[in-house]
């Protein structure tokens, strides 16, 4: 840390400082400056659109497409009753039966 430097207490987020201008050190001793700042917000964003929502169905980072279908309650019993036998969650359930029908009927 420079002779200059002061130490800055955590508390409550203050008024904004120029980090070109400030010496403001991060916990690993390393200095945070205004281009240093800005490339740690741009990771934590993609990591957070990354991590956002339900894992991805193809098990890589892509959006998984949604799709709603209304069904009869007893439609939705039935595939609720075989979730919960199979310890399943009735989205795996219903995505598995869409698969199999598929795989029956397309050409």
């Amino acid at each position: 840390m420079s002779p200059r430097a002061k130490k800055v207490k955590v508390g409550p987020i203050g008024p904004d400082i120029d980090l070109d201008k400030e010496e403001v050190y991060l916990a690993n001793g390393e200095r945070l400056t205004e281009a240093r700042a800005e490339q740690l917000v741009a990771e934590l964003q993609a990591e957070h659109r990354r991590s956002a929502g339900r894992p991805s169905v193809t098990g890589k980072t892509e959006h998984t497409p949604n799709l709603t279908v209304r069904v009869a309650p007893a439609t939705r019993a039935k595939l609720q009753e075989i979730a919960a036998a199979q310890g399943r969650r009735l989205a795996d359930v219903t995505r598995d039966a869409l698969d199999e029908y598929l795989a029956r009927h397309a050409s």
